[in-house]
């Protein structure tokens, strides 16, 4: 008797630690991945990372897409990834300066040739090196840099040349110095507002204009509010991939490498879907009555070198800033073709 209440209790052990083992082999994380947009390249991205990380999961990761603001503005989503409330978000670079400053390098103008040319800047393994310290001691880190498109600026009176910005009220990229100094040194009057709120204040003319990358007119139907969208000379809108820290650790040697290994697998979607978006996206704002605005060579010239010499100033008074800058001017360099 007493054998076989032993036996039995030993089988029941048994049978608990074989369905802890079963939990433990389905327990799920969660990723919620947060963006400010829709339908574009970085919603491309985000439908990547989910179908991938879940299927090599099998189920262990589940991954939850929020495009289009869906768990709040830009700020709200940064403060939720630092706490740990939201896993992953991907603002453009100038709104996450107040939390790393060292990010505001991207910002001057001039450093990329191209979309494709700065993908290539980014997988440089000194550079990736480089960027996975940013951030650091805020508990984030961003697991993908990109560029999201040519940066572009929309206006209810329509930027033909650098005279025109004199007297605008613009919409920048961020609030840091580095977005701000460049326009005011154009003459325009910058201030910093989430891209949620940009296009009410257009419609009511709260603002004169906007930047931003160049899928956001299209996607928002912005040329039912002005029609001028003119291209900012060498200057693109660089985003990250903004994630927590911690979640990453939590999730184990393996998953951790898995959802990094997946990443960096979608970046190849800047560089050939992102591309091909800014046709599609050109072609769209010109079907709906919009003008696609370039500058004159000398009106370029004198573009780049105001907010050039204005930026550099600004990265410049930052001895690890100037650092990081130096080393990205150098990766430029060598893979400039």
């Amino acid at each position: 008797m007493k054998s076989t209440m032993l036996s039995t209790a030993a089988g029941a052990a048994a049978c608990m630690m074989l369905m802890s083992a079963a939990a433990q082999a389905q327990a799920q994380f969660t990723m919620k991945l947060s963006s400010p947009t829709i339908n574009e390249v970085s919603h491309e991205w985000m439908k990547a990372m989910k179908a991938g990380v879940e299927q090599r999961s099998a189920g262990k990761i589940k991954v939850e897409l929020y495009p289009a603001n869906q768990l709040g503005q830009l700020p709200a989503t940064i403060e939720g990834v630092a706490l740990g409330t939201i896993e992953l978000s991907l603002p453009a670079v100038g709104f996450i300066v107040g939390l790393e400053p060292r990010f505001q390098v991207f910002e001057a103008p001039g450093l990329f040739d191209s979309i494709e040319h700065a993908q290539r800047v980014f997988a440089d393994p000194d550079v990736r090196k480089r960027l996975a310290t940013f951030g650091a001691s805020k508990g984030v880190e961003s697991l993908v840099t990109f560029v999201n498109g040519p940066m572009m600026l929309l206006s209810h009176k329509a930027i033909r040349r650098i005279s025109d910005f004199k007297g605008q009220k613009i919409r920048a990229p961020g609030g840091a110095p580095i977005q701000m100094e460049p326009f005011k040194r154009l003459g325009a009057s910058p201030l910093s507002i989430p891209l949620g709120e940009a296009l009410p204040a257009m419609q009511n003319k709260t603002i004169d204009g906007l930047t931003g990358g160049f899928a956001i007119f299209t996607t928002f139907k912005y040329f039912d509010v002005a029609k001028g969208l003119t291209q900012l000379p060498g200057t693109f809108l660089v985003a990250s991939g903004l994630v927590n820290r911690k979640w990453m650790q939590s999730l184990g040697p393996d998953l951790e490498a898995l959802v990094r290994d997946e990443s960096r697998k979608n970046e190849a979607l800047f560089s050939t879907w992102g591309v091909e978006d800014v046709g599609r996206v050109a072609a769209t704002w010109k079907k709906s009555g919009g003008e696609l605005i370039s500058f004159s060579p000398a009106d370029q010239k004198g573009y780049l070198n105001e907010t050039s010499a204005a930026a550099e100033a600004i990265i410049n008074a930052s001895p690890q800033m100037r650092e990081d800058y130096q080393a990205l001017q150098a990766a430029a360099k060598k893979h400039r073709r």
